[in-house]
This record gives structure tokens, sequence and C-alpha cells, in this order.
């Protein structure tokens, strides 16, 4: 106590700055004061009953989250909202340019789905990206820096927004609908080499009125392939509103002879439970499933859409305010004793000083020289040489 005193006397007599961080370090020494006997190690939840096709149980109406789990699920979705806040920043700072779509609001639907499957398995998704990226291995600092097309970023700075991957991750596509049929292919080398993994693949409300997309079910039905699709129900198809867009908007439905389960994707623990037994029916052999998950985008389409023309400003903030999934499990968790508001404050600054550091370097790192254009064309290939833009330009490629 005496210690803590001292650090009251200096403190008050010293400047601004040193009395706001007076209040970090005096919460600190809350937080620290509280040992972890104090918090509750684990809770079980009620969550919403999802909606069923051609099933006779669907998954559990409880949830148990443990301590552990829940601070790791809300940093997390924390770092996929802060860095989606700072692209906007950077993107109307003309420092990230071209495509960029922003998942913000939607990140119960990324980190629900990993805590349903494990590393081993696959996933495949459209252009709405960065928050799949990060779950699936991918660091802060690298996906910054691929935003601002950087050599440090996860694709060498070659693929920007929409094009991202690491390993069982495969993109990031930017063509409507085309990245489902690559998951089928994904899910059939899976099968084939009976390893007991699957691949999910995913696609937005827009997208599901593709023939691609049915034909990829009829083989996936017919092959019985381990795979999970997962339509990421936004209620726009970028401008255009569901009922618009869609004669049927159940979309859980769409797969006919498939089974189907419509969740709650604003919610992580349901979106957790419906992926592990989405889950558990493709690992059992009994081919796809899909689900619909509904959820809402915070953001425009893209970068160059305001969001504001096809809906009102009211519909966005009754979201925010009534279903944000972060304000959702942070409730829960001060709720029940899971953690403490200092401690979330706490992953809040931190989250806040990742974002700036990888802000940083994303802007500092130098650009992918030319001749790295046509590196990684292979992986695994002795160098050869590219034609140019000119018949007599010549570049190497290397793995």
């Amino acid at each position: 106590m005496e210690c803590f005193f001292s650090l009251i006397v200096v403190v008050c007599g010293s400047t601004s700055g040193s009395i706001a961080m007076f209040h970090t370090i005096g919460a600190s020494l809350v937080v620290a004061s509280r040992s972890y006997a104090d918090f509750t190690p684990e809770a079980t939840f009620d969550i919403k009953k999802v909606d069923l096709h051609r099933l006779e149980e669907g998954p559990p109406l409880t949830s148990t989250l443990t301590r552990e789990e829940g601070l790791k699920y809300y940093r997390t979705m924390q770092t996929i909202r802060r860095m989606e806040l700072k692209a906007d920043q950077l993107y109307k700072q003309k420092i990230i340019r071209g495509f960029c779509h922003l998942y913000d609001g939607q990140e119960a639907c990324a980190v629900g789905i990993e805590g349903g499957i494990t590393l081993s398995d696959h996933l495949i998704t459209a252009y709405r990206a960065h928050g799949y990226t990060l779950t699936r291995g991918g660091t802060v600092r690298e996906i910054m820096a691929e935003l601002t097309g950087r050599r440090g970023g996860i694709a060498k700075g070659k693929g920007g927004s929409m094009h991202m991957y690491t390993k069982n991750f495969y993109g990031g596509n930017g063509i409507v609908g085309a990245q489902v049929p690559l998951g089928a292919g994904v899910a059939l080398a899976c099968k084939y080499l009976g390893n007991d993994q699957l691949c999910v693949s995913l696609y937005g409300d827009g997208a599901a009125n593709q023939g691609q997309i049915f034909e990829t079910y009829n083989m996936s039905s017919l092959w019985k392939l381990p795979i999970i699709f997962i339509c990421e129900n936004n209620q726009y198809a970028m401008g255009t509103s569901v009922e618009r867009s869609a004669a049927s908007t159940e979309y859980y439905k769409r797969g006919d002879y498939i089974p189907g389960i419509r969740v709650d994707g604003m919610d992580v623990l349901c979106v957790r439970e419906a992926t592990k037994f989405a889950a558990a029916h493709c690992r059992s052999g009994k081919g796809p499933i899909l689900m619909e998950l509904q959820t809402y985008r915070y953001h425009g389409h893209s970068m160059s859409d305001p969001g504001v023309s096809y809906r009102t400003r009211e519909e966005i903030q009754e979201v925010r305010s009534k279903s944000d999934p972060i304000s959702m499990l942070k409730d829960r968790m001060l709720s029940n004793n899971m953690a403490s508001i200092e401690e979330l404050k706490e992953i809040d600054i931190a989250v806040r000083k990742e974002i700036e550091d990888a802000a940083q370097f994303a802007t500092t790192d130098p650009e992918p020289p030319l001749d790295d254009l046509c590196s990684h064309i292979f992986a695994n290939d002795q160098p050869f040489e590219v034609r140019g833009a000119t018949p007599w330009t010549k570049l190497t490629s290397t793995s």
C-alpha cells in the first residue's frame, strides 16, 4: 500500500499525461489484486434455437463457455473490429486503394466458426476475407501490410484486400460464388485422402442465387463430400435487400436434399455450437450440410458504398444497440463474473496498440519490387523465365 500511495503523490504533481498513465496503472493494480480464483471458470448459457431443414435434431440449446475461451473470443472479435475501422481510416486517406470490403458487425461468424472446427480443417470464402485471414492464423501486421500492398503483407503485397491466404485457407476470392465449387474440390481431396478433415465453403446472400452453387450442392450430395456450405446472410446483396433479390429468403433450405440449419450469426456461441454440429455431421460420413448465418454488416458493401442509400442510419444503430456480437459476449462475461471491466479494458488498450503498430508498419514497409512480380507462381519449382509486358522484357519466377 505504501508503494501505491507514493505513486499517487508523484502523479498528482505531474502532467495530465502522467495522470492518464496513473489511471492505466491503477486499473492494472485492480486487476492484479484479483486472483483467477475470484472469477467464474466457466458458465452455461441459453442460446437461440436454430431452424431446421431435413433434420430431426439440431445443435444444443445451451452452450458452455470457459473464461479462457471467452477472453480469447472477445480479443479476437475486438481485433477484427479495430482492424477494419483502421482500414476504413487508411482507405479514406488513400493509403489503401482498390477494392476493400470490411467485416465489422459480422465478427461472431468468423470467430464462432473457428471455435467449431480445427486449424487442420479447410476454409474458403469470398472477398470479405480480413476476419477469416486473422482467425486462420494470419497476423494483424501481415493483413494491414497486404491492404497497403507492401512486401511484408501476407501475400507479399500482391493480393490486396480480396486475396489473402494462410495454411488451409484458400482466400479471399473476387468472383462472386466461384469459391463454392473450389471448396467442394478441397472437400473431395479430404475424402480421397481419408484424413477426417472437412472444408467450410462460405458465400453471401447475393451469391446464393448463382447457378454454380446449385451445381456444387448436387455434386457434393452425390459424392457425400465433407463440406459445410455457409451462407453469411448480412441482409443486403451489395445494395439490394434479400427480399428484393431472392424469391425465397430461406437460404438454409436452398440445398433441397441437403440438410440445413438457420442460425443467429450475431451470437458467437450460437455459431460455435452450430458449427460443431455441422462438423460432426460431415465427419460421420453423412455428406454436406448447409448453414445460414443471419448477420449484419455495419459498413457498406465496399468502401465505395456509403451504406445508407438503401437502409437508414437508424436501422444500423438499432442492430448495433441490440445485437452487437462483441457487446453480447461482453455482457455475458461480466454478468457471470467471468471477467472484470478493467480486464476487458486492458484487452481493448492492447488491441488498439497492436492495430496502431501494424498500421505504422503497413505504411512504412517497402512495396514489392518489380522483380517479384512473377514469383510464387508454383510452390516448388526451379526458377524460370517469364515474358514481361513486351517481348524484350524478361522476368524471373522463383518459388
